[in-house]
């Protein structure tokens, strides 16, 4: 697949051929989902927690006699049934995370960054960083790519001038090639890759089959 490069300031440079196995593939849903899914569930903290009738404090006394005073029967106060007593099959703290097949995770990436590629929402631009680690320069920069819009960068490396200059810019996401997110990278509305990312994907992926 040959994809336009662009300048900083939006201007067409040349032209890269993209490697075919990693843009060019027929887009998978079912593995997207699953990549999805597995990260969402990953960020979970499973950390709610609700007692149990055992757990509460009071009496295990019953409130009134069994018979005889026309009430339907109890026992105790800590029943689920009264203001203040125990949750039945509330949630306990758990850990919500499970493993993805590397393959499956692998195809997913591929999958998004094929239809990132084919719905023309990515964009190749020659590799640049922001020197002074200030957003208005990067603002510049993005003003002639995307305007508005959930917007992901995908870096050549864990450049943190570039970052620095991003963290404060509303809907604009970082990823380094070989650390991509499936729910950012399927959700951008304008994926951003910089000329070199785009060949260390290539070799990146090689090498994880190869293993």
């Amino acid at each position: 697949m040959d994809k336009k490069v662009f300048s900083t300031d939006g201007k067409e440079l040349r032209t890269i051929t993209l490697d075919d196995s990693i843009f060019g593939l027929p887009v998978n849903e079912d593995v997207i989902y699953y990549a999805i899914n597995n990260e969402l569930a990953n960020k979970r903290v499973g950390t709610a927690c609700t007692k149990t009738r055992s757990e509460v404090h009071g009496s295990n006394a019953k409130p009134y006699k069994q018979k005889g005073t026309g009430h339907a029967r109890r026992g105790d106060k800590k029943s689920p049934i009264n203001v203040g007593g125990g949750t039945i099959f509330g949630p306990k703290p758990r850990d919500f995370s499970y493993a993805l097949p590397k393959k499956v995770k692998r195809l997913a990436m591929k999958s998004i960054l094929s239809l990132q590629a084919q719905s023309d929402r990515l964009t190749v631009v020659e590799d640049f960083t922001v020197e002074s680690g200030k957003t208005k320069d990067l603002v510049k920069i993005l003003n002639n790519f995307a305007k508005d819009e959930r917007t992901v960068i995908i870096l050549k490396d864990n450049d943190a001038k570039i970052k620095q200059a991003g963290r404060n810019i509303h809907n604009v996401y970082f990823l380094s090639y070989n650390r991509l997110r499936a729910h950012d990278l399927f959700y951008g509305r304008k994926v951003i890759m910089l000329e070199s990312a785009a060949k260390n994907l290539s070799e990146f992926y090689k090498e994880e089959e190869a293993k």
